[in-house]
């Protein structure tokens, strides 16, 4: 969690920026980063329940859908497109990359036919029925684990959206598709990926997982010739 809000640091920032409108927005950044930060804090140790049905997670408790959402933009709720934590009344559903990340995590435990199903047996399915599912996870889990916000990419054509705040709150700056070391990019991909990136103002990064820990990072910005 953030160390750096306190007070001597609002009283500074108030004398650094003397414009009404910037000061007004730092309060309402901080207001917004001590709200998440508090709930996150009292929701932690609260292990949320989970069922698995066919290939999703879903989270049936409303309180603990909304405080799961709340804590990282985990999942979508059923029926509602564009959420505000606020006015999430549905279940939630969470993919199979994210159900591993939180089962690991001990952020929730998940059920199937009363059954419970352990992180071993979950990774087992995901191979199953996530294509290429490892070198995924591997991103996945490293941009998680930094503090980002990872949601499937798939409206853009790419493996993965990374947010640095979330969805609603910024847009997502970072395409990301996800490679192995020994697999070929061709120059079609490329320029299509260049295309992309720029068509929708963000920036296309090719992820190649190194080990099952590490990820280098291949940038690809674009120019007018």
């Amino acid at each position: 969690m953030s160390k750096s809000f306190g007070l001597f640091y609002i009283a500074r920032i108030e004398l650094v920026v003397p414009n009404t409108n910037q000061i007004h927005n730092f309060y309402r950044e901080y207001i917004f980063q001590f709200h998440k930060e508090f709930i996150y804090v009292l929701n932690f140790r609260h292990i949320m329940k989970c069922e698995l049905v066919e290939n999703r997670i879903i989270v049936w408790s409303i309180e603990d859908s909304r405080n799961l959402f709340s804590q990282g933009y985990y999942g979508k709720p059923i029926g509602i497109p564009k959420p505000k934590i606020e006015e999430i009344d549905a279940p939630l559903i969470l993919d199979l990359i994210e159900g591993l990340y939180l089962l690991e995590n001990k952020r929730i435990t998940i059920t199937k036919s009363k059954q419970k199903i352990t992180k071993e047996k979950l990774n087992e399915i995901c191979k199953k029925e996530v294509h290429e599912f490892e070198k995924k996870y591997i991103v996945y889990k490293n941009f998680r684990d930094k503090g980002y916000i990872i949601n499937p990419g798939i409206k853009f054509g790419c493996d993965f959206a990374v947010y640095q705040k979330g969805p609603g709150i910024d847009h997502a700056p970072f395409l990301i598709q996800v490679y192995t070391r020994s697999e070929a990019i061709t120059s079609t991909a490329i320029v299509l990926a260049g295309r992309l990136a720029t068509t929708v103002r963000k920036q296309f990064i090719l992820a190649i997982p190194k080990g099952k820990r590490q990820v280098d990072f291949l940038a690809l910005d674009w120019w007018k010739a």
